[in-house]
């Protein structure tokens, strides 16, 4: 019997392989019902390229993903996915160091930013599709009291423009327009409509 929650195999589907190292993708899956059959992190560079958008950085980033781990895997769904955090087109990317996380936060701080999701899906038989969802998010002014205290922990490393809503950051945030999943790194309701038009059921 299949565990509560758990994806149950259908009779001859094709399996699915997450291209992501991400656990916080893994995790939004899991929340609707999808295990992956096995997680392949993608080796990519995701340096944008000059004069790219945000938008179109997302979506080539999640592409690349897909590609790069579909040689290995050409009898499976390939699923890959990249966040992007913007300020107009100003890319925020994974802060290097505290004071780079600093300079993020003081550019979010009292301003609206957007997040951009890339989501790309390549089926067994080669088809590949692609779409990026943007939310937009509002911070409240953030006071030098707190960054130091949001600082002092280590939430802000890895994370694209220095914060993850789902953890400390959540009491920056003033609103969000558009999917909450997309702003933790996949946006759900886009990605399960993706999976279920391309012939993956779950």
């Amino acid at each position: 019997m299949t565990a509560p929650g758990k994806h149950k195999p259908h009779n001859n589907q094709a399996g699915l392989i997450l291209a992501s190292a991400s656990p916080r993708r893994r995790e939004l899956l899991a929340q609707i019902g999808i295990i992956p059959d096995r997680v392949v992190p993608a080796e990519i560079d995701e340096i944008a390229l000059a004069k790219e958008s945000p938008r179109k950085m997302a979506e080539r980033l999640a592409t690349d993903k897909a590609r790069a781990v579909q040689p290995s895997h050409h009898d499976l769904f390939i699923l890959a996915s990249d966040t992007v955090v913007a300020v107009g087109r100003r890319i925020l990317g994974k802060a290097a160091s505290v004071e780079e996380a600093r300079r993020y936060l003081r550019l979010l701080s009292g301003r609206r930013h957007q997040v951009y999701s890339g989501v790309a899906l390549i089926t067994p038989e080669g088809k590949q599709v692609s779409r990026v969802v943007a939310t937009t998010v509002l911070f409240k002014r953030l006071s030098e009291e707190d960054l130091n205290s949001y600082l002092a922990d280590d939430e802000w490393r890895g994370k694209a423009g220095a914060y993850a809503i789902q953890g400390r950051a959540a009491r920056f945030v003033k609103g969000v327009n558009g999917s909450y999943s997309n702003v933790v790194g996949l946006p759900l309701c886009e990605t399960a409509n993706m999976l279920q038009g391309n012939g993956y059921d779950f």
